[in-house]
Order: C-alpha cells, then sequence, then structure tokens
C-alpha cells in the first residue's frame, strides 16, 4: 500500500502530532523512506533540546515544506505517524475532510473510538513508534546511512526510556541492533538522552517537589503538582520522569501553567492508573504509562479538579475483598459457649468470630463476637452461655468486588472488628478484619513514600512481582511448560495454583531443585487425579490431608496440598488440619525464607507473592521464624534451623535462636517421638557436611536432647572429621556401589555407647528393624574387626580380604574412619580400591577338565586360587589353571 501510485503532479506530505518528540522526527525520517520524494511537514516543536538538535544536524535529511505554500488540490497522500487524533496535527486536520487525498496512520498508541479514518493504516503495541516502520524498511532492503540510522535509534531510546519501559518489546531490541549495524552513534543518543537540568528546570523540579499532593484513589497513590511560570520552560516531560524516580511514585501528574498555556505531563508505573486514558479525556494523548496535553482557556484549579475526577473514574481497584480477605472465614456456631468462643479464638490467634446458624443443610451468617466481649463475659462467670445472647447481630457486609475504599469505609463508619464478605448467593466467601485492612493500607502507603522499607514481619498483605522472565532463565522448558500445564489445569477447574516452599527459595539461591511442592485454593486431591489423567501419570492419594503426590511414567514426582492451616492442642503435638487459602497456608510454614510462593494461573503465571518477607530474609542471609510460638508448635523446627542455616551460610536470627534457647529451657522436646525427632537428624546427617550443623546443635544443647550422653568433645569432633575425610575421598572413586552417609555419622555420634545403650538409642528413635541390627550387631561385628586387625603387625592381601568381605560398604568405611593407625585405614582403602573386586578366571568346568566332578572341593581350590591372587602371585589365567594343578596334586600326595 505504501507504494500506491499517485498521479504525476500530486504530492505526498508527512506528518506528525504537535510537541514532537524524538519518535515522532524519527518516524517522519523512516517514513520519508518509505514515500521516496514526500514533503515532510513538521508541526513545530516544544522542547529546546529537541529544537536546537534538529536545526544543528537533521535539517539536511528531510525533504522539508511549508504547509501553507503547498496548495492542497497538490496534495494526493496524507502520511501521518506516532498519532491517530485528529486534534494532534495542528492544521493538516482540515486535509482530512477533503476528498480524494489518501490517508495512511502508522501509530503505535492504543486504538479509542475518534481515531483518523485511514484508507491504509498500520497499528503495532511496540515501545517506539519508529520500530514498526524500521521493519517495513528493512523487509525492502531500502538502504539506511549512519546519521538516518542515528536519528532513528534515538527515537526508541527515548520513547523506550533506553529500554527500561514496561512498554518496550522484543521489536524495539531487534530494531535497535539492526540500526547498530548500519552505523548508528551511541554517543550522539547519549549525549541527547543523558540531559542535565539548568538552573531554571532544577526550580521548576524543586516546586513540582514543594507543590505535590498525593491522592489516594481506590487503593493507589496518585501524586498531582501544580506549578506556574511566566516563561516557558523546555522538557517537562523530563522533569516529571525524573521527580517519578526520585520520590518512587506510582503515578503522576504534572500540571504547569506556562505563558497563558497549561501543559500536562503524566507518567506511571502500575496499569492500574492508565494516564494515556485521562489525559486523552482533557484533549492530549500518550500511553497508559506516559502522556501529555496542553490546553488554553482553562485555570490551573480547573484542570486539576477535572483530573481528580477522572481518576475517580479511570483508576482501576487494583485490591478488592476477595484479595484481601482471610479465607475460609472463622465462624462458631450460635448456641456454643462462651468459654468455648475464647479457646476458638486463641487457637487461630484472633479477636473475632463470626456466629452462624444452620437452617437446613446451609449456614446462615447471624452477627459476629468480639474477644473483648468474650473476655467480659468470662470475668462475669458467664462461661457457659451461649455466644447468642451477646453477639453484634447489626452489621455491614462486602462482597467479593468491593474495593478497598468501601471497605474502609464500611468498617470505620459503622466500628466493625471484623467485616463479613458474602457473595451474590449469600454465601460466606470470606472475612476482613481491622488488622487486614490496616496491614494493607500501611504496606501500601510503604510502597509510596520515598523512604520505602519493608513492610512488618506481621503484614499479611503480600510483596509482590512478575518474575516469568527470571524463570525463564532459571528453569529447564520442561520444567516451566510443566508449570504451566499445572496452572491451565487448576484454571479449568475453578482453582488457583502455586508452586511453593524449597523449590521457590532455591530459585533465587541459584541452587538446583527440582522438588516441587504444589498448592492448591480448593480440593488439591482433585486437582491431582485431572492433571495426572492429561498427563498419563498416576496419583498416591492421602484423603486425611487433602494431599496427593503426582508420578510421571518416568519416575517424576509432584507433591500437591490443599490449602490448609494447622493448630497444635499442646506444644509439639501433631498439627490438626484444616482446609484454608494460600495466605494461612504459608502462615502454617516453618521459616520466613520457605514462604515464597510463584502463581501458576495463565492470567498471572509467574507473579511472586511474598507475604512474610521471603525475599528479604534471603537477601539478609536470615533464619527467621514467622510467629513467637513456632518453637513451641513444633520444636523440630529449631533443628531445621540450624540445618538450613549451615547449609545455606545463613545465620538464625536474634529472636529465632533466643526462641530455640527457650524451647530448650522449657524442655518442649520431651513430648516428641522418637521418630520425628531422629526424621531431623537423619536430615542434619545427610547434609553434604553435616559436621558444621552438629556443632551448632550443641551450642543449643541439642544434642542432649538428641540423647544425654552425646557430647561434642575433642574426639567425637576427631570421629566427625574422620568420617568426612573418608566419605570425601569414597565420593571421589566414583564407585557404583552407593554409600549412606548419615549411617556413617550417626555411628560416630554413638561409638561410645555399649551394645545395651546403643539398642535403647535405637529403640528411641523408633528406627527400623533392618537400621537397629546396623547399629547393634554390624557395628560390634565391625568393632571386632577393628580390634584383630589392630593385634596384626603385618597382613597379607588375602587376610585383609576374608576380615572384610562379610561387611556392607557403610561399615568398611566406618572402620577406616574410626581406627586411629595409618596402617589399618591404608589396608582397608586398598581392600576398597583393589581387592573387593578381584575376581578368578577358574571356573567349575575348569576343574572338570582335571577330573573333578563337582564337589565342596571346588570351593577349596577356588578359594585357594583367589588368595594367590589377591597376594599377587596369580595374574594370568594360564598361571591360575597351573597353581589350581599344582595345589590338587600336593593335597591328593598329603592325603
Amino acid at each position: 500500500m505504501t507504494n500506491t501510485a499517485l498521479q504525476s503532479d500530486l504530492i505526498t506530505i508527512i506528518t506528525t502530532h504537535t510537541n514532537a518528540d524524538f519518535d515522532a522526527v524519527a518516524s517522519m525520517l523512516a517514513a520519508q523512506k518509505l514515500y521516496p520524494g514526500a514533503l515532510v511537514v513538521f508541526p513545530g516543536f516544544h522542547e529546546k533540546n529537541m529544537k536546537n538538535f534538529f536545526v544543528s544536524t537533521m535539517a539536511y535529511l528531510f525533504h522539508m515544506a511549508n504547509y501553507r505554500e503547498i496548495k492542497p488540490e497538490h496534495i494526493g497522500r496524507l502520511v501521518i505517524v506516532d498519532t491517530r487524533q485528529a486534534s494532534r496535527i495542528g492544521d493538516l486536520k482540515e486535509l482530512l475532510e477533503r476528498p480524494g487525498i489518501e490517508i495512511h496512520v502508522y501509530d503505535h498508541h492504543p486504538q479509542l473510538k475518534d481515531d483518523i479514518r485511514a484508507d491504509f493504516e498500520i497499528y503495532r503495541s511496540t515501545g517506539a513508534n519508529v520500530t514498526m516502520l524500521i521493519d517495513l524498511i528493512r523487509e525492502k532492503s531500502i538502504p539506511v546511512n549512519p546519521d538516518e540510522a542515528t536519528i532513528m535509534c534515538l527515537g526508541i531510546y527515548e520513547d523506550t526510556g533506553a529500554f527500561t519501559y514496561a512498554s518496550t518489546t522484543q521489536d524495539d531490541f531487534t530494531a535497535a541492533a539492526w540500526l547498530l549495524g548500519k552505523g548508528a552513534s551511541l554517543t550522539t543518543i547519549s549525549d541527547l538522552i543523558a540531559k542535565e537540568m539548568d538552573p531554571q528546570q532544577i526550580a521548576l523540579l524543586n516546586d513540582m517537589f514543594h507543590s505535590a499532593v498525593h491522592y489516594p484513589v481506590k487503593g493507589k497513590d496518585v501524586v498531582i503538582t501544580t506549578v506556574s511560570r511566566e516563561e516557558y520552560i523546555h522538557d517537562l516531560a523530563f522533569l516529571v520522569q525524573k521527580m517519578l524516580k526520585i520520590e518512587n511514585l506510582s503515578a503522576i501528574f504534572a500540571i504547569a501553567l506556562m505563558k497563558n498555556k497549561i501543559y500536562i505531563a503524566a507518567r506511571s508505573r502500575t496499569p492500574d492508573v492508565d494516564v494515556g486514558a485521562i489525559v486523552r479525556e482533557i484533549g492530549g494523548g500518550g500511553h497508559s504509562f506516559a502522556a501529555a496535553a496542553s490546553i488554553k482557556d482553562k485555570t490551573l484549579a480547573q484542570v486539576e479538579n477535572r483530573i481528580i475526577d477522572l481518576l475517580k473514574q479511570h483508576v482501576k481497584s487494583s485490591q478488592q475483598a476477595k484479595d484481601i480477605m482471610s479465607v475460609p472465614a472463622i465462624t462458631a456456631p450460635h448456641n456454643i459457649s462462651c468459654g468455648n468462643a475464647r479457646q476458638l479464638l486463641s487457637r487461630y490467634n484472633i479477636n473475632a468470630l463470626l456466629v452462624v446458624a444452620k437452617e437446613g443443610q446451609k449456614e446462615r451468617l447471624c452477627g459476629f463476637i468480639t474477644r473483648q466481649v468474650i473476655e467480659k463475659a468470662l470475668y462475669h462467670h458467664l462461661d457457659d452461655i451461649s455466644i447468642s445472647e451477646y453477639m453484634t447481630t447489626e452489621f455491614a457486609v462486602a462482597g467479593p468486588g468491593a474495593d478497598i475504599s468501601e471497605v474502609q469505609d464500611k468498617i470505620i463508619e459503622n466500628k466493625q472488628r471484623i467485616l463479613p464478605v458474602v457473595d451474590q448467593d449469600g454465601h460466606l466467601a470470606g472475612a476482613i478484619t481491622r488488622t487486614d485492612l490496616l496491614n494493607t493500607l500501611v504496606y501500601h502507603n510503604q510502597q509510596q513514600a520515598a523512604h520505602s522499607v519493608d513492610p512488618p514481619e506481621d503484614s499479611r498483605q503480600p510483596k509482590t512481582k512478575n518474575i516469568t522472565g527470571f524463570l525463564k532463565e532459571r528453569l529447564d522448558d520442561n520444567i516451566l511448560e510443566m508449570l504451566r500445564r499445572i496452572g491451565r489445569v487448576a484454571d479449568s477447574r475453578g482453582f488457583s495454583a502455586y508452586v511453593v516452599g524449597g523449590f521457590v527459595r532455591d530459585l533465587f539461591l541459584y541452587r538446583h531443585n527440582e522438588d516441587i511442592d504444589i498448592v492448591i485454593e480448593g480440593n488439591g486431591i482433585e486437582f491431582a487425579r485431572a492433571f495426572a489423567k492429561k498427563q498419563g501419570a498416576r496419583v498416591n492419594a492421602y484423603d486425611k490431608f487433602g494431599t496427593a503426590v503426582i508420578i510421571f511414567p518416568d519416575g517424576f514426582k509432584i507433591d500437591v496440598a490443599s490449602a490448609r492451616m494447622e493448630y497444635y492442642k499442646f506444644p509439639a503435638a501433631l498439627p490438626t488440619v484444616e482446609m484454608s487459602s494460600i495466605k494461612l497456608d504459608l502462615f502454617r510454614r516453618d521459616f520466613t525464607i520457605n514462604t515464597l510462593a510463584i502463581f501458576l494461573n495463565p492470567d498471572k503465571f509467574g507473579r511472586l507473592i511474598d507475604f512474610f518477607g521471603g525475599l528479604r530474609d534471603l537477601k539478609e542471609k536470615a533464619i527467621r521464624i514467622l510467629h513467637n510460638l513456632s518453637f513451641v508448635e513444633d520444636p523440630t523446627r529449631a533443628f531445621r534451623a540450624i540445618r538450613f542455616e549451615k547449609r545455606f551460610g545463613f545465620s538464625i536470627g536474634k529472636l529465632t535462636a533466643g526462641l530455640i534457647q527457650n524451647a530448650v529451657k522449657m524442655d518442649f522436646f520431651k513430648r516428641l517421638s522418637g521418630r520425628r525427632m531422629f526424621s531431623e537428624l537423619h536430615h542434619i546427617l545427610e547434609e553434604q557436611n553435616p559436621i558444621p550443623a552438629l556443632v551448632r546443635l550443641e551450642d543449643f544443647d541439642l544434642l542432649q536432647v538428641v540423647d544425654p550422653s552425646i557430647r561434642m568433645n575433642k574426639k567425637l569432633r576427631q570421629l566427625l572429621d574422620s568420617a568426612r575425610d573418608v566419605l570425601s575421598w569414597y565420593e571421589l572413586l566414583y564407585m557404583e556401589e552407593k554409600c549412606r552417609k548419615w549411617i556413617i555419622y550417626f555411628l560416630m555420634l554413638i561409638r561410645h555407647a555399649d551394645l545395651e545403650k546403643t539398642a535403647a538409642i535405637c529403640s528411641r528413635f523408633e528406627l527400623a528393624p533392618r537400621h537397629e541390627k546396623i547399629f547393634t550387631e554390624e557395628r560390634a561385628e565391625a568393632e571386632i574387626c577393628l580390634s584383630r586387625l589392630s593385634r596384626r603387625q603385618s597382613l597379607k592381601n588375602s587376610q585383609v580380604y576374608e576380615m572384610l568381605k562379610g561387611f556392607r560398604m557403610e561399615m568398611i568405611l566406618y572402620m577406616m574412619a574410626a581406627t586411629s593407625r595409618d596402617s589399618i585405614r591404608k589396608a582397608i582403602s586398598f581392600y576398597v580400591t583393589d581387592l573387593k573386586d578381584v575376581k578368578i578366571s577358574v571356573r567349575g568346568k575348569d576343574l572338570q577338565k582335571m577330573g573333578l566332578s563337582p564337589s565342596p572341593l571346588f570351593g577349596r581350590i577356588m578359594r585357594a586360587v583367589l588368595r594367590e591372587k589377591l597376594d599377587g602371585h596369580l595374574e594370568t589365567r594360564q598361571e591360575e589353571i597351573e597353581f589350581a594343578q599344582r595345589w590338587l596334586r600336593e593335597h591328593e600326595t598329603n592325603q
């Protein structure tokens, strides 16, 4: 379409919007390349930097013309770039109504109802408008010289914020790379992009700071600043961008009265504040993240009030009641006693209960009751009275779609501690407490403040950010696609899916981890079965806990759990499990670094959720619990804290360390079952180097919790170091026979104990009989073997072989680590590397050829051959046969 022939006496005009920026100028130059012979009509500049640069360096590249010197009847085609708004092309808009003129438009701004109607139009959502024109130039193989390449590249750099704006696309990078290949000068681009402020601009920016007013609109903080000057000061958009960065703002509108005209520059960092849509309402234009306008015959106050009104209409509420409510809502039957209600409040650590009454198969919300009312009732000895007698029955409710301002108004105006969230069918969907609302508002304000800090540890409002790019960088394509499929299947079932825990933590620690844990807001088992069916996998489900394991044909596994909460009936008890939401599911976890989750549903895929400062603690390399009763509820977390501290090279936080000491002092560990205790010790002993963690256990007196007889003295430390050295040596051999190193370390921990004491330890830890046999009978045999080895001054290889051949590899390495004599250690190591797998070539059929019939004699001959070979006397098969014949003759003679 761009090369449609015109009558020879008709001309093509190329133009753009008023207040042309570098992208607009670059687009006109690119269009000139696509329309040879066309004339360029500039609508004028407002930016001094742009005008000076153009006059001094660029003018010679353009076939410029004065529009007033061109007769309209000579114009056959109008090409408009970087806008589709008639109001933005100045006097040239009169050509739009003139018959016989072709209108061609190239624009990257969002489409609007009042856009220019064109005969030919190209629209693409690129960061810079010139990008799409460059693609056409490349397709047509049109030559571009270095100066032209510099101007076009400058347009891309400016309109993408040097490739930092969210609107930047892959096409922008590709176009810029192509232009660099054509000789674009980055030095020139850098000089123009890196603007320096003059004294007038500095003074104006200072006034913008002082006049800034923050407007909370639907949970978003929008800044409006108004300034006035007698003279025109250039680069207002540059100053607005600078203020946005310095103040860490979410969205800003700068309204400047200069020379009897009002100029507006707006910037936004959030999709919830579309500045382009707002500015278009007052005659301007732009994108959702950057927009500008110039207005005549209005006052600053009029424009400011108009923008405030438009904000209320256009700003989207990114947070609604459904986003901050607690799910499920904790409820109590209306006939429960005040005494039992207090137990519920304590169990769930809440300050208000919603009260429901059964009506057939449904529950009707009939009120709420607060901790304060319950405590007063108990003070007056009303423990057994039903809470229905004292509950609040007049209350406000909100729908799941209610925005933050509505939630705030209902909680404050009605003085409600808790706000029920009820769906359109009247079902209780969740609840919002005053704490939920306060955390949301406080965290939001902290995010907008220039001195932004991390949210409080007990904040329930998460920090979120999109990490899709990071996932692509870190994950194997197959794993990434697996996560996407999980999100799609969950979405099709109406569930929300998250990947959580150690998998997410290790992504940020750059550690390999393919143990995928999925949490489903909904029925996790139903999801697991649906997903497994699509993938040709099988499922092991555990209905009691709402969990399942998906097992693929190649053995790969994915753990799935329904979002759940846990409470403990007494210290160190096993948890009681109830269904919950992702918020409460993450809150039940052990440490903040394990509370990170990534949304997997298609509409929010790759969104990281951080309720409890997990990212902050990863950055600070800190192990911190989520609440102060964490070790009371589950003392085994103390072992995990130490294991993670040493595995990652982190430090246990001061408060967390104090609470571990308190748990030891209060002896909460005594209620732990031996099985749970040993499970945590087993995990520590499986670490690459468990010794630092074992030493740290001693620091907290936790080795004595394992068993009072274990002391981290010099002797035990030497044994552990020796075990580590032996295991490292064995790993470097790359032997086929694997070794369970935890067994060797545990043998070292209990080496001081006699057989009876060892049996008692095994019994307390509820070890499996096969493991108990290793630590008792087999260890006793190993100690006897070590004693025999120690009594020998010199040993033949065959003797070493005979002593060691019956032991499993863990016991052999245990003996090698436990001995203090180098000669024994060398003998055992030689057995492992050279003797253990020695085989002879002589077979039964060889003996039969010597005239023997199968009998026990065969075994005696072969053992004799093996001994000779072990001792280095035989090398070849022929030598083995000859030795067997000699042995046979000697024994026949003796007989």
